[in-house]
């Protein structure tokens, strides 16, 4: 992983995917209450889905748990679909056997117009991850990376640790919804890059302490940035400053740290290594999106690594072990002819994905890596 990260020839084709919480879920029989908010439950998930699926490395999406957070609960019982939590504070969430939590009744989420924000409204730290549609993940401000040091001291150096970050254009369509965020965009773009840079601080503190605790890679989920919901000028003026600022932070300290931008970016990809980042990960297909692998390649042009760009839908989800293996070739004959080619899926790894079908990944590089 390393040598591909620093665009080296490595010894063969590292694999390392990501998976997606439903899907860990799964493949574990945790219950999803504990999967979700114990530190340790959660590391070991991780440590033992790598040995299983023998990945050259470990994505850690959540950090800053709370080791007390059983304190923070009142009732837990059953539900039709999992469990039913009852917290301190009154609210109640429900845990799917498959997916992330989420509240009982369904919300059309937020809808706040920036003409009537208050700056000062801000967070002053950066408490919360902005995990998906109003979901939240609270980051404990005492225990904000002791994920990363018991997963170091559990695979030890043998094994590449990114931890991950949320891009500041995530965290400002989380504060006034979708929707309404990216018309903010268009009626105060002045007020909006204020906003943007304001959570670029906070993100940039919150990475350059992460970078603090022996890991190699950073990843910035910034799944809102691709074609399907912003144009190329748009994304230039509204997402690359802000992430910029962000990865040349990291970049000082000497961790990679590389884009997650799912869907069509093909149009972009120049942009997004003019960031400074070390890597791109996603490079969704068509369907998913629009990026033919060895195209990408010779536009990127040896300015970073690439992870990607096998289709977890329509491929690794639907089909069987001769297409799979079909097109993981086809992926790695055309990634390892250049540098820094790292083979995952193109986004998460469906919940419902087979076990096989994963496995055949190291088959894959086995034979053709």
């Amino acid at each position: 992983m390393k040598a591909a990260m620093d665009l080296r020839r490595p010894d063969r084709v590292p694999v390392m995917c990501q998976l997606s919480i439903g899907h860990m879920l799964l493949q574990l029989g945790i219950q999803p209450v504990e999967f979700w908010h114990d530190p340790e439950i959660f590391a070991d998930g991780l440590v033992k889905l790598r040995a299983e699926y023998d990945f050259d490395g470990i994505l850690v999406s959540l950090h800053g748990h709370n080791p007390e957070w059983r304190t923070e609960i009142t009732r837990r019982e059953p539900w039709e679909e999992g469990e039913a939590v009852t917290f301190k504070d009154g609210h109640v969430m429900l845990y799917p056997p498959d997916d992330l939590p989420r509240p009982p009744t369904a919300s059309l989420g937020k809808s706040i117009a920036i003409s009537g924000f208050d700056m000062r409204d801000l967070p002053q730290t950066l408490g919360y991850i902005p995990v998906s549609g109003g979901l939240h993940f609270q980051i404990h401000p005492d225990h904000k990376f002791d994920i990363f040091r018991r997963l170091r001291a559990s695979v030890g150096p043998n094994y590449s640790l990114h931890g991950e970050i949320t891009s500041p254009f995530d965290y400002f369509l989380d504060l006034f919804g979708y929707q309404e965020g990216l018309i903010n965009l268009i009626d105060d773009p002045k007020k909006s890059k204020s906003i943007l840079s304001h959570f670029a601080r906070l993100i940039t503190n919150l990475a350059s302490e992460m970078c603090e605790t022996d890991i190699d890679a950073i990843k910035v989920s910034s799944p809102f940035a691709g074609g399907g919901f912003i144009s190329r000028a748009f994304y230039e003026e509204f997402v690359l400053p802000y992430e910029s600022e962000i990865i040349h932070a990291v970049r000082r300290k000497g961790v990679h740290i590389y884009i997650h931008t799912c869907g069509a970016i093909g149009d972009r990809l120049d942009l997004m290594f003019d960031s400074g980042a070390s890597g791109l990960e996603c490079l969704d297909p068509p369907p998913l999106g629009n990026v033919e692998l060895a195209e990408a390649m010779k536009t990127i042009g040896g300015k970073g690594f690439v992870k990607g760009n096998v289709d977890s839908v329509n491929l690794l989800l639907m089909k069987g072990r001769k297409e799979i293996l079909e097109d993981l070739r086809e992926r790695i004959l055309i990634g390892k002819g250049e540098r820094g080619f790292i083979l995952s899926t193109a986004c998460s790894v469906a919940p419902r994905t087979k076990k096989e079908n994963l496995l055949l990944f190291r088959d894959a590089v086995g034979e053709w890596g």
